[in-house]
């Protein structure tokens, strides 16, 4: 890591940086600075994935506020993850390239005043617009976390880092559309569905005052040059597969999506062909092969891939169901996530700071296997005589089991990655992510709605939950490729 100037070093109350050309070298900073920053950071990776799903919950109010369209709406929901996924490996490498810090501080801003012109559209092209603008911002901005924890912290150090992040991407997964709903059918200031976006405002005013205080400012000793081709091969791909997966589901499937993810996939090689290329005539790789040659790197990647598509399911199909099959409101479906909230965060916390570095892959087996127990719960909770009290312990053993995976994956999955390849690292992390989510979403909310259209609701919520369900199995077995946990 090198510090970019003195006055970037001098900047804010950071202890002196090491100033040193090792790939391997850490910033060191006092324990307050420290904190102040993981704060910060993990405060922007809140509101970044609380976005991804707040406005769901607000569609039928935004219909009737601004005359949306079906299709606007759904552009509205698709088009800021469409941005997102698009742009996180190309941000990550910005990051490197440029700083850490400064990539996220412009992520930040721009995060802001896209918030703040999503609350004040005033028409649905605007809106859509806005949202493109704002998973664009995002994808500059989340990279710099997971990296910028890489590097703050050393590998002893790292799990109770982790584990605060990891809680936070559980806790957000759930928060968007509660705390969307009770915005939206609180009616804030008579401002409706608005709220929603103007509340990240002063949230980002403040993070970036905190970043420019106390986040290091690092980059890579040899960044990875950017080069026009390979971003738009890598962003074209990206884009040609995630358009179809968000936008599929309401559009019965056209031929036209399974070409383009055709070729977005075919794109992807392309890409990876690029990067071979590169490596070996001596010029550094946007994304280094190397990093897949980590073994835990690779099957960790792998088993977190597959283990995340229930996820986006998951959320996706019992909001539907509770309301569909059983009548509730909004609000009510809302709150019935709390339970799974609460349990995220305290099982995301042990298994970073105490499961994974004793027991490794195993954390995110044993996770899978408490995940699936909840889902099985749930669907007894449903004909149960107390349905209420079933749907607690099984929205509690579910967010348990998922607080496990997320809570370790992180973790075991970035763990051997060598810190000069961290930002590469957490590009693809935080992309495979999306796109999994997406996919899941996008496949088992499909299954849940034909089969509940042809064979009932109760059908399709179990052929659902049997889906999400076998990837979760197969995310366990995948994950027996990942090495024994490195002793500490």
């Amino acid at each position: 890591m090198t510090v970019t100037s003195e006055e970037d070093a001098r900047s804010g109350p950071i202890a002196k940086l090491t100033e040193t050309t090792s790939q391997t070298a850490l910033p060191t900073l006092s324990p307050r600075a420290r904190t102040i920053a993981l704060i910060c950071l993990l405060a922007a990776s809140f509101m970044e994935l609380m976005d991804a799903t707040v406005v769901n919950v607000a569609l039928h109010t935004m219909t009737d506020d601004l005359g949306a369209s079906a299709s606007a709406l759904q552009w509205i929901v698709a088009g800021y993850p469409l941005a997102y996924a698009v742009g996180l490996i190309l941000g990550a490498r910005l990051g490197d390239r440029f700083g850490r810090r400064r990539l996220f501080i412009i992520g930040l801003a721009a995060f802001g005043a896209a918030s703040l012109a999503c609350g004040l559209a005033a028409d649905p092209t605007q809106l859509v617009a806005f949202r493109i603008v704002q998973g664009a911002a995002a994808a500059l901005m989340v990279p710099q976390v997971l990296t910028s924890i890489q590097v703050m912290y050393a590998p002893e150090e790292r799990g109770r880092a982790m584990g605060l992040f990891t809680s936070i991407i559980g806790l957000a997964a759930v928060s968007g559309p509660v705390l969307g709903a009770f915005i939206t059918s609180g009616d804030w200031f008579g401002m409706s569905w608005r709220p929603i976006f103007l509340i990240n405002v002063p949230l980002a005013v403040l993070a970036i005052i905190a970043a420019r205080a106390f986040v290091p400012q690092t980059r890579a000793d040899k960044p990875a040059p950017i080069t026009a081709g390979s971003a738009i091969v890598l962003g074209l791909s990206l884009a040609a597969i995630m358009l179809p997966i968000t936008l599929g589901p309401e559009n019965d499937w056209p031929a036209w999506g399974f070409g383009l993810i055709g070729s977005g996939v075919l794109g992807l090689g392309v890409f990876a062909q690029q990067q071979i290329n590169a490596q070996r005539s001596g010029v550094e790789p946007m994304i280094p092969p190397a990093l897949f040659q980590t073994r835990s790197f690779s099957a960790g990647l792998a088993t977190f891939g597959a283990l995340m598509i229930p996820t986006g399911g998951y959320f996706l199909v019992q909001s539907l169901h509770v309301q569909l099959a059983l009548g509730w409101s909004v609000l009510h479906t809302g709150l019935m996530w709390i339970p799974f909230s609460l349990a995220v965060p305290a099982s995301a916390g042990l298994a970073a700071t105490m499961w994974a570095p004793r027991f490794g892959k195993r954390v995110l087996q044993y996770g899978a296997v408490v995940f699936i127990a909840g889902m099985l719960t749930m669907d007894f909770a449903e004909s149960s005589a107390h349905p209420a009290l079933w749907f607690t312990v099984a929205l509690t053993v579910s967010g348990l089991g998922f607080g496990a995976i997320v809570g370790s994956a992180g973790l075991l999955v970035l763990d051997e990655v060598p810190v000069n390849l961290a930002g590469a690292a957490s590009g693809v992390f935080n992309t495979v992510q999306a796109l999994s989510v997406a996919i899941g979403a996008a496949v088992i909310g499909t299954v849940y709605s034909s089969v509940g259209t042809t064979h009932g609701l109760e059908a399709g919520y179990r052929a659902s939950f049997a889906i999400m369900v076998a990837f979760l199995a197969v995310g366990a077995i995948v994950a027996q490729a990942m090495p024994r946990p490195t002793p500490r």
